[in-house]
């Protein structure tokens, strides 16, 4: 069951002790799901008001694509994408929730300084890697990253994300990195356990098996399964044959306590939330 959650968007309180929906966008030509590619203006006001027609309560965007082999994207090519990107979304979707993928502190600066975004959504875990499995920045245990730093700047709620194996070292090692957070003074910290991320096929199972034990650190959860190869590689097929497995994580992960769902396909989570809702009672 999730916990009673909110976290404090520009002023605006939002409850995700009831789980939310958040829509991934992507302004790149390269994500691993070509569904969720979105280049033209057309395309991207479109599936900015396809995410909220379909029930999603926050937009994710992002400009730099972190599967594996994907090509290194230069900082100043993700600013050109993520700022003709938000610029659509703010114009087509004024009060929605705006979450920007990145792991770079002048983009966040950017997205939050320039468009207001509400919530930086960070894969790399402080720095500790980018693309997935590449590393970006040596993992230390006195240092402060340079992203937590931009965080405690922008006072905007962030998502750290883990790049663990299991659940031990990733329980060790957030509960280090929300020190660190905290005393920057970053209020809003919610929690991605990073499937697909650093972990093994059984790994990823293992870790969706025992999720509710993030319950300890007392934090919203984002669980990120959409379509990923956990699924596919599991019972066959590629991203495009994998939403009734997404359907299924998306279910178990509810009921271990997750508090957002960040997918590509809204109508069928938000239909997943209703009905985990309506046993709840």
């Amino acid at each position: 069951m999730t916990a009673g959650y909110t976290i404090n968007v520009r002023g605006r309180l939002v409850d995700v002790s009831q789980p939310q929906v958040m829509g991934i966008l992507n302004v790149t030509p390269d994500s691993f799901y070509a569904g969720s590619r979105k280049q033209t203006e057309q395309e991207i006001a479109d599936r900015a008001n396809q995410i909220v027609l379909e029930g999603g309560t926050m937009i994710d965007v992002g400009a730099f694509s972190t599967r594996p082999g994907a090509p290194e994207v230069t900082e100043e090519e993700e600013m050109r994408r993520l700022r003709f990107g938000l610029d659509i979304v703010r114009r087509e979707q004024p009060s929605a929730v705006v979450s920007v993928d990145t792991f770079r502190p002048d983009v966040a600066r950017m997205a939050v300084e320039e468009y207001g975004a509400n919530i930086i959504n960070d894969v790399s875990e402080g720095g500790i890697t980018g693309r997935a499995n590449v590393p970006l920045e040596p993992e230390t245990e006195g240092d402060c990253p340079a992203i937590f730093r931009m965080m405690g700047r922008l006072k905007v709620p962030y998502i750290l994300m883990s790049v663990q194996a299991n659940l031990h070292d990733m329980a060790i090692a957030f509960a280090r990195e929300v020190q660190q957070l905290r005393d920057l003074g970053v209020k809003d910290i919610i929690l991605d356990p990073g499937f697909g991320f650093g972990k093994t096929l059984d790994e990823n199972y293992q870790l969706l098996n025992n999720l509710e034990k993030l319950q300890v650190l007392q934090l919203p959860v984002l669980v990120g399964v959409s379509r990923k190869s956990m699924i596919y590689k599991l019972l066959g097929g590629d991203p495009t044959t994998a939403l009734n497995g997404t359907t299924i994580l998306h279910t178990l992960s509810l009921m271990k306590g997750a508090s957002i769902l960040r997918v590509h396909d809204v109508k069928e989570a938000v239909e997943c939330v209703e009905i985990y809702r309506k046993m709840r009672g």
